[in-house]
């Protein structure tokens, strides 16, 4: 046998024997109530089968030998974002909200719900659009961070990675290690590459004293704009309306604007600020 291919076979059957042993782990003891959140792979995230590992050849015939391989099973991507989302702080307060206990005090919260159900029902077909997020922005308490949390909650329900980016608290992280190329390209490209992005309070204690804050400019055009040319969703949420975003940063809020097109609404009145009632 060729000497890479047996390599690569010991790397299989290495995997293979891990993720055999994993289900093992997660299948004792046994009983009868025990239930998993995958019945494919019983939680392992691994499943096993049996595909082409390597090929020999024999009387000058190529020939494919098959064995048993360990492949990430569906639900691993998923289960990922979710560990993120419940390890982002926000996931305990707001991981049981649903669209369905929002209920709406105006014309413009059953607007917002309205949007919502659609953007929700139809995400498999929006994904794939120019025009294909979402931004509900307003005053604090108007109901928006439960809307976009309600959003992901279901998505995630359904099989869509999602990944919170809480504003004001990545912007520190980030900053902080801006200066550290690797560890930087590194947490961005986490937020670059997700399937869907909740941006949380965008631009929050960004707006001091009438000015901007350049760097955190820089760094929110970086990822918007990364998100706009690959037509990765977003969801926002934010106290600016989008025309306050572009006058904040034509390039960042114009983007934003093409990308949430026909799926932005503003929540304004005191009747809708949750915590004065």
């Amino acid at each position: 046998m060729d000497p890479i291919a047996e390599i690569i076979k010991k790397i299989n059957l290495g995997c293979m024997t891990q993720a055999k042993s994993n289900t093992r782990d997660r299948e004792q003891p046994m009983n009868k109530t025990q239930t998993f959140e995958c019945e494919i792979c019983k939680d392992a995230e691994f499943i096993v089968v049996n595909k082409p590992i390597y090929t020999e050849k024999e009387n000058g015939i190529s020939k494919e030998i098959y064995g048993p391989v360990a492949e990430p099973c569906k639900c691993r991507e998923l289960k990922y974002y979710k560990r993120i989302l419940e390890g982002s702080g926000i996931s305990e307060v707001f991981q049981s909200k649903t669209i369905r206990e929002y209920i709406p005090k105006n014309d413009k919260q059953k607007q917002s719900k309205a949007m919502a159900i659609e953007y929700i029902n139809n995400f498999h077909i929006i994904r794939s659009q120019r025009n294909n997020s979402l931004g509900i922005t307003g005053q604090p308490g108007s109901g928006k961070t439960h809307l976009t949390i309600a959003i992901s909650n279901e998505l995630l329900r359904r099989g869509i990675g999602v990944l919170y980016l809480q504003y004001r608290e990545v912007m520190t992280q980030l900053k902080q290690v801006i200066n550290d190329d690797e560890q930087y390209q590194m947490q961005m490209n986490r937020f670059k590459s997700a399937p869907l992005l909740l941006i949380d309070d965008l631009f929050k204690g960004a707006i001091r004293d009438g000015k901007v804050n350049e760097s955190e400019m820089r760094i929110m055009f970086e990822l918007i704009n990364h998100r706009y040319l690959k037509q990765l969703p977003v969801l926002v949420s934010s106290e600016y309306n989008i025309n306050k975003m572009i006058d904040f940063d034509d390039a960042t809020g114009s983007r934003i604007a093409e990308m949430c097109k026909g799926r932005t609404i503003d929540l304004i009145g005191k009747e809708l600020n949750h915590r004065m009632i």
